[in-house]
This record gives C-alpha cells, sequence and structure tokens, in this order.
C-alpha cells in the first residue's frame, strides 16, 4: 500500500532501527519510546489489523512475539512487559497496518498505566455473553 507508514518502512523508503527482520515479520523501535525499548512487530503483508488478519498472517505474526518479547526484556533489564495490540481508532490504533507493541516495563513509576475497575461479577450475564460470543466463533 503506497500510503501506509510501515509499508514504507517495509520498503526502506523510510528509516527505522530494526530489531528483527525475516521474510514475513519486521520489527522495530517506536518512535514514541513509552518506555526505552518498546517495539513494534509488524507483519510485512499490508493488513489493517487483526480483525482483518488471516490464520496464517497471524500465526506468522504472533510465532515471533515471544523471542522478540524475550530479546527487548533481556537487552533492556524489563523486569515485564506489556504485549498489546490496538484494533481501529476507538482502541487507539493510529497506524492502520496491523502491528504489536511490546512495551517493557521497569516499575509502577515507568509513566505507564493500565487498570481494569474490580466488581462482583454477574455470572449470568458473562455466561450468556459467552455463548453469543462462542456461536459466532462456530460460524
Amino acid at each position: 500500500m503506497t500510503d501506509c507508514l510501515f509499508c514504507k518502512i517495509i520498503a526502506g523508503e523510510i528509516p527505522s532501527s530494526k530489531v528483527y527482520e525475516d521474510e514475513q515479520v519486521l520489527a522495530f523501535l517506536d518512535i514514541s519510546q513509552a518506555t526505552k525499548g518498546h517495539t513494534l512487530i509488524i507483519p510485512k503483508e499490508h493488513v489493517r489489523n487483526v480483525l482483518d488478519m488471516s490464520t496464517q498472517t497471524a500465526e506468522l505474526l504472533f510465532s515471533r512475539v515471544p523471542k522478540i518479547a524475550r530479546a527487548v526484556q533481556k537487552a533492556t533489564q524489563a523486569v515485564g512487559m506489556n504485549i498489546l495490540n490496538n484494533n481501529e481508532e476507538i482502541a487507539g490504533q493510529t497506524v492502520f497496518h496491523a502491528h504489536v507493541h511490546l512495551i517493557p516495563r521497569y516499575g509502577k513509576s515507568d509513566g505507564i498505566t493500565l487498570g481494569f475497575e474490580e466488581h462482583e461479577p454477574d455470572f449470568d450475564r458473562l455466561a450468556q455473553l459467552a455463548q453469543t460470543i462462542a456461536n459466532e466463533v462456530s460460524v
């Protein structure tokens, strides 16, 4: 795709700080560096996001994640890591070429906050929703 930032990086038209590359996948440092070592892993095939991804492309992309994540963690000496994927603008996707963020974590004061509200679960509602989703998966 000619106007895709990540496709231009893959083609070498825009510089990047590569940490891994093979025939199907590229990983490079995110220019935002949410934390030191923040890395993006992308398929070389242009696909908008995981929601549009084929099983084969997903296998190629996600099979590289553990190896690259371990390398980032070891190189940065991070104590943990968030592995994040945003799909569509409402979820924070800003570049519409599928990518996975590896965000090394160094402690509670590293500037990254993710949280979930704790509340008493409604198990009946969860069971109904699970069945609705399961029905869609089997289609």
